[in-house]
């Protein structure tokens, strides 16, 4: 742990190693993005410890896709989520942190009940949410038109987070899908390695 650093300063630390995970990636350096994805979920994890606000839903979120872009288990973020009670938090952001845990947890019939929770609040990417209940439903017609719109989404932007221009929602939700075979073929896109 970088005990010199306060849970702001392990957050950014975390965003700048997200980022370099994400660059090698894009570049096709499979082994050097693991290895710095695995250490942002890390320190995300550590900024947690070290002070967050209880409702700092992003960390344990970006410790899971770290992780799952990592090609690593991401059940411990996934628990962290859970435990830290994200299932049952009112925001919409807390929320799609305990559906995605329930995903990666292999509950579906929880994490399609919740994420439908999300489909209803028009605070939270309508694509996004059907995503998430599409992949839990295994209903691949309904994921591609959904999973397509996300990459739409990311493709519309301007700002990426550390500038890094990379569709990483959408990489998270083909893994996911791909654990319940109804991945499906993404036109090509730059924002996708």
């Amino acid at each position: 742990m970088l005990f010199s650093m306060d849970q702001r300063e392990l957050t950014r630390h975390a965003n700048g190693l997200w980022a370099d995970g994400l660059r090698a990636l894009l570049a096709g350096r499979r082994d050097d993005a693991s290895a710095s994805l695995r250490d942002a979920a890390r320190t995300y994890r550590e900024s947690w410890d070290a002070g967050a606000p209880s409702d700092a839903w992003g960390r344990p979120i970006a410790a899971m896709k770290a992780l799952l872009l990592a090609g690593d288990d991401a059940s411990d973020a996934a628990r962290w989520a859970l435990d830290a009670g994200a299932a049952d938090a009112e925001s919409p952001i807390g929320r799609y942190a305990g559906t995605l845990a329930l995903l990666v947890l292999g509950q579906d019939v929880e994490a399609r009940v919740l994420g439908s929770t999300l489909r209803d609040d028009e605070s939270f990417p309508a694509a996004v949410a059907d995503a998430l209940v599409t992949i839990a439903a295994t209903d691949r017609a309904g994921y591609l038109l959904a999973v397509e719109d996300v990459l739409e989404s990311f493709e519309q932007r301007t700002e990426f987070l550390e500038g890094v221009r990379v569709a990483d929602t959408v990489l998270v939700l083909q893994g996911l899908a791909a654990a319940r075979d109804c991945a499906v073929d993404l036109p090509a896109s730059e924002l996708l390695p």
